[in-house]
């Protein structure tokens, strides 16, 4: 069910508000009127987030917080709640990453993925719930990236968390139904490779320099689409037509999606340039500017990337297809 309120008057929480996908739609909701609740391990950059949320329109409320602790999370929804009255949707969207061979990544950073990405969710989950219940209804939106229904090669944390927060979120959506709580909506949203500062953020152990993978997106379209699902609540939602289309690969002829999206992003999320190992922003977040994106300069390149990939991946979406139809009528006749 939608938000038993318009946009203009509702209070939403969102993690990993301090830059990306977090700053581009805590910005989004601002300009409707919105009130948001920002939160992040850096307050700084909560704080010039809040800032520009204001200028646009909106009120803004900065709740510093680590959501690997649940009891912050819990105090981040009393909060919440004590300064606007009440919490209509949530969204789950703080995330690290740790980039490597599966075999040559720290246990220990492993295990800091899985809580940020997984516990960071289901403390989030927990939180909310009870408040979204007692405004009447309201809408959970959790941030699953394309990777929570396909792989990719160096990215074995982060593919299991994001895995693992889809089938969370489609249980949780049971849960509420069969007891009742239906008016409480699970939304997914599944974007494909956006312009935010996680690759330069997360830790390396590749000793290359790390890029995102073609086709690259602005965080303002995963915003865009957040606010829609805010609006019409649905089950999952893909950001960006490659995303879509990555995902029709994967569940027509997986083994040869597997194939042809692990020989490309081995290929494309490398640069030219030697890094030494780092644990990047796992452990100690990044005290920068509240950027939506990461490599702004490079937008450009991207986008004319982007429309290139856009037509190869239709190209192959359609070619699969076809194979697929012509094999399953060869096994008829």
């Amino acid at each position: 069910m939608p938000l038993t309120r318009t946009l203009a008057d509702a209070t939403v929480v969102i993690t990993g508000a301090s830059s990306g996908i977090g700053a581009a739609t805590a910005y989004a909701l601002a300009r409707g009127g919105t009130d948001v609740v920002l939160a992040a391990r850096t307050e700084a950059a909560l704080e010039r987030v809040a800032a520009h949320c204001r200028e646009l329109g909106g009120r803004a409320l900065v709740v510093p917080t680590d959501v690997t602790d649940p009891d912050a999370v819990e105090r981040l929804a009393a909060r919440a709640a004590a300064e606007f009255g009440r919490i209509d949707a949530w969204v789950n969207n703080a995330a690290v990453g740790t980039v490597g061979l599966f075999d040559e990544i720290p246990v220990a950073e492993f295990r800091r993925v899985v809580e940020v990405n997984l516990l960071g969710t289901v403390h989030g989950t927990r939180a909310a719930l009870p408040w979204l219940g007692a405004a009447g209804g309201g809408v959970l939106v959790n941030n699953a990236s394309v990777l929570a229904e396909v792989a990719m090669p160096y990215q074995s944390a982060y593919n299991a968390t994001k895995h693992a927060i889809r089938g969370l979120a489609d249980t949780v959506r049971q849960e509420l139904r069969v007891t009742g709580r239906g008016a409480i909506s699970i939304c997914t949203v599944l974007p494909a490779t956006i312009d935010t500062p996680f690759f330069r953020h997360a830790a390396n152990h590749t000793g290359r320099e790390l890029t995102p993978p073609p086709p690259v997106y602005p965080p303002e379209m995963v915003a865009e689409t957040i606010v829609r699902l805010l609006r019409r609540p649905r089950r999952e939602a893909y950001a960006g037509g490659a995303a879509r289309l990555i995902g029709l690969q994967w569940r027509l002829a997986p083994a040869v999606a597997e194939r042809v999206l692990g020989w490309y992003t081995a290929r494309t999320q490398f640069g030219p340039g030697v890094r030494l190992d780092a644990t990047g922003n796992v452990f100690t977040p990044d005290a920068g500017a509240e950027r939506t994106d990461g490599w702004s300069g490079r937008r450009g390149q991207f986008l004319r990337l982007t429309a290139a990939f856009g037509l190869a991946a239709a190209g192959t979406a359609v070619g699969t297809v076809a194979a697929i139809g012509r094999r399953s009528r060869a096994g008829r006749s």
